[in-house]
């Protein structure tokens, strides 16, 4: 049964505050915290194992970088959905994401200038260091979802912080 609102409390009403998109601000930081590490991983792969095993560390980073990506597109739209779609798009998404991995990896396992090692090293190392990099970030809290409010404040996000409250 659902309940129709009265027009005498629509009168008052202010609009709703805009949510905040947590998932993207969330996966910003994590590209923008990854992208400087990019170049110097390249370069000790190649210098270690050569172009063959710089390329299969880029693009394992690459593979991570659009996985996190495309995991906040899809939760930043299940949220904005309904809560349904928000459960099919964390349970199914990881799903779909884990299945694309798989296929990208057996689509390149047999090419020349891939080295199957470092790639599948680089793909498990770079999520876990990520996730666990971007996981001492977030604040869980329902008053300052996505980033911590104090990290949050060099970001263009205009959520008041602890600091605002204290006030004067």
């Amino acid at each position: 049964m659902t309940v129709a609102p009265s027009p005498a409390s629509d009168a008052g009403a202010s609009p709703a505050p805009a949510v905040p998109e947590v998932e993207r601000e969330v996966v910003v930081d994590m590209l923008r915290r990854a992208l400087p590490l990019v170049v110097p991983a390249l370069v000790v792969a190649w210098l270690v194992g050569g172009p063959k095993v710089a390329a299969s560390v880029g693009l394992a980073v690459a593979i991570v970088l659009a996985n996190f990506a495309c995991a906040a597109g899809l939760l930043s739209w299940g949220a904005r959905t309904s809560p349904a779609f928000l459960l099919a798009a964390a349970l199914g998404g990881f799903l779909l994401r884990m299945g694309l991995v798989v296929g990208a990896l057996l689509a390149l396992r047999h090419q020349p200038w891939i080295s199957f090692g470092p790639l599948g090293v680089t793909l498990l190392g770079s999520h876990v260091a990520l996730l666990a990099w971007e996981a001492r970030r977030v604040s869980a809290t329902l008053a300052f979802p996505g980033l911590k409010p104090l990290l949050a404040a060099a970001s263009a996000s205009s959520r008041p912080t602890p600091l605002d409250s204290k006030g004067a």
